[in-house]
Parts: C-alpha cells; sequence; structure tokens
C-alpha cells in the first residue's frame, strides 16, 4: 500500500502529509477541554472587569497578570501535555518519507495557533461587544493582545523543546512548571537582588541586559509603556522608558520578543530533527 493511501491522504506527497499533520494536532487541542476553559475563562474574566473598572484602559491594566503568568503557565502546560499524548502518532509519521522540518513546524503551528486565537478572541470580544475601543486605548490594546499572543508563541517553542528532550512526561511537566516559575517570578527576584546588592554602581546597562533575558519582562514593558502606569514596569521598565523613550523602547522590547520566539522554536526543531526516536 502506498504512503499516501496509508496515511488517508492524497498526492502531493509531503504537502499533503503537513496538511494532514495539521488537521489532526488542530483538531486534538480545539478538542481539549483546558482550551476551551481557557477561551471561555478569558472572555468571562475581560467582560467582569471591564464591567467593574468601567473604560477600556483600566481594564486592560488590570488584565496585565492574565497577559504575564495565565497565558504562559497554559501554552507550556497544554504544548508539553499535547506533546506527550500525541507521541506514538509523530513516531508513525517519521516512518514516512516525511521532512522533519516540515513535520515539527506542522506540530508547533497547530499548538500554538489554537490557543494564540482564542486568548485574542477572549479579550476582544467584550471590548467590541461594549464598544469601548478608541484612539486613546486602541495602542494599549494592541500591545496587550499582541503581547499574549507573542508569550504563546515564545511558550510553545519552550514547551516542545522540554517535550522533545525529556521523555518523562511527569518530568517534563515538573520541568516546565520550574521553567515557568522562573521567568515569572524567580527572575524578578534575581534582578531585584541584583539592583539592591549593587545599588552603588551604575546597573542601566546591566539591567537592560536582564530584560531581554526574559520575554515576560519584555511582554510587560511593551504593555505598559503604552499605558500610564509607569509604576508596574519594574526596575527595567523604568530604565528603558527613561533611556530609550516610549516609542524606541516598545520597538526594542518587542524586537526582543520576537527573538525569544525565534530562539526556543530554532533550537527544538533542531533538536526534533536530530533525535532518534
Amino acid at each position: 500500500m502506498s504512503r499516501s493511501n496509508r496515511l488517508g491522504v492524497a498526492s502531493p506527497a509531503m504537502p499533503s502529509v503537513v496538511g494532514t499533520v495539521l488537521r489532526h494536532e488542530w483538531r486534538s487541542v480545539t478538542r481539549n477541554r483546558s482550551v476551551l476553559i481557557f477561551g471561555i475563562g478569558t472572555v468571562v474574566l475581560t467582560e467582569v472587569v471591564l464591567r467593574l473598572t468601567g473604560s477600556a484602559p483600566r481594564a486592560l491594566s488590570a488584565l496585565l497578570n492574565l497577559v504575564l503568568l495565565v497565558v504562559p503557565l497554559v501554552t507550556m502546560m497544554a504544548g508539553i501535555i499535547s506533546w506527550h499524548a500525541s507521541r506514538e502518532f509523530n513516531e508513525l509519521l517519521l516512518t514516512q518519507p516525511v521532512r522533519r522540518r516540515s513535520l515539527f513546524l506542522a506540530l508547533y503551528l497547530a499548538l500554538v495557533l489554537p490557543l494564540a486565537t482564542v486568548f485574542a478572541l477572549g479579550m476582544l470580544l467584550p471590548l467590541a461587544w461594549h464598544r469601548v475601543i478608541g484612539p486613546e486605548s486602541s495602542a494599549l490594546l494592541l500591545s496587550t493582545v499582541g503581547s499574549g499572543v507573542a508569550l504563546t508563541f515564545v511558550f510553545g517553542g519552550l514547551a516542545l523543546l522540554i517535550g522533545i528532550r525529556v521523555d518523562d512526561r511527569l518530568r517534563s511537566v515538573m520541568t516546565g512548571l520550574m521553567v515557568w516559575l522562573l521567568l515569572t517570578v524567580g527572575y524578578d527576584a534575581l534582578v531585584l537582588i541584583v539592583s539592591t546588592t549593587m545599588a552603588d554602581y551604575p546597573l542601566e546597562r546591566p539591567m537592560l541586559a536582564f530584560m531581554l533575558g526574559n520575554p515576560v519582562d519584555l511582554a510587560r514593558t511593551v504593555i505598559v509603556l503604552q499605558s500610564d502606569s509607569a509604576a508596574l514596569m519594574g526596575y527595567t521598565g523604568a530604565v528603558m522608558q527613561r533611556f530609550l523613550g516610549s516609542a524606541i523602547g516598545t520597538v526594542a522590547a518587542g524586537t526582543g520578543l520576537l527573538l525569544w520566539i525565534a530562539l526556543p522554536m530554532l533550537i527544538a526543531r533542531r533538536s526534533f530533527e536530530r533525535r532518534d526516536f
């Protein structure tokens, strides 16, 4: 039996196989109740916060922790669990004459696109329903939703990297939780310790380097530079606003986020291509 018949697809070979993988993984992720719960929870939380605050800028500022904490955690856990759940299917596909690079791209996109979509819709639908999006809040809305989508891509790549490198599912989940805690909580604690210990020295440039080493810190800076809540930026964000200004600082932080999207994904793809399944 031909390879196309075994997979239930027709020629041409490679695009059909990659399309089959993308559709299979997309259905697997979208059927997952956790993704549905995440989307509904985002809608409900945005609706409640919007009703309590009464304006889009205040609501978006109040939803900062959703973007910086919940989105990375959900993406990390969904990615690791999805990888191990579909591992046998992936190994079956690797017996076919399929390029591993194309297969990995299909797995990566099928993971991050549904999560990014439900997050973006969950935030946009209540704001559009109440018609509170105006010129004064459009930049903040774009930076908030864009940063959440970017963090989905970042932690999706990290999740696949952990899943590929760590065979045991429980160890993968624990490793993912440790990475999430390090980037969301531990990193800020490290920056605070360094800034207080070395307070007598000029730390502006080292703090900017620290910020580039953490995607969550970059996302926070992108969001808060578009709002009036400068106190929420932390030390590194305040330094960026002072020395680079709001516009240039946003571009610099956005570029750092793009690098964080590319690097984990490329390292995970390289590990996937070299791994002996």
